[in-house]
């Protein structure tokens, strides 16, 4: 494993757990400040150390990075500018979660493709099994997403 991809790597799994951290904080109405500056942090590193990898033309993972960017952008002015105000609230929740999504989506797909045990479940990458991996996340993030916007409710914070 090349250094950058290691980094790469390391940053997308620190991303995914913080994630999960924040998102349950969503459920219980904690806004796990540290744990939410981590996972954005790494989130955007995640995108854009995406973009150090050679390649050719318009990818998969080139598509995800920008879509990821620009989720990004609101999802951080909601926490860090607007600091979850009205309509912030639920921007910053979707946002985060969509992230959360597409973060975990990846890993799915990559682990389909190196792990050897998964990757003879799923060769093409387009079989059942990792179809059903991915629509299991997204039934849990659509459901995460449901009870977060009804119970995430902060008080509004300082600067």
């Amino acid at each position: 494993m090349s250094g950058i991809l290691l980094i790469h790597v390391v940053i997308s799994l620190i991303a995914i757990i913080s994630g999960i951290v924040v998102a349950q904080g969503f459920l219980t109405g904690n806004r796990h400040n540290r744990s939410t500056l981590v996972y954005m942090l790494t989130t955007v590193l995640t995108s854009l150390t995406g973009f150090l990898f050679p390649f050719h033309g318009v990818t998969p993972a080139i598509i995800v990075g920008t879509i990821c960017l620009l989720i990004f952008i609101p999802t951080a002015l909601a926490r860090y500018v607007f600091h979850l105000a009205g309509i912030w609230r639920p921007v910053f929740v979707i946002g985060a979660l969509v992230l959360l999504f597409f973060n975990c989506l990846v890993l799915i797909v990559q682990s389909f493709q190196k792990i050897s045990v998964l990757n003879a479940l799923a060769p093409n990458g387009n079989e059942p099994s990792i179809l059903a991996a991915q629509v299991a996340l997204l039934v849990v993030i659509v459901f995460v997403g449901f009870f977060s916007l009804r119970r995430f409710h902060p008080t509004l914070m300082s600067a």
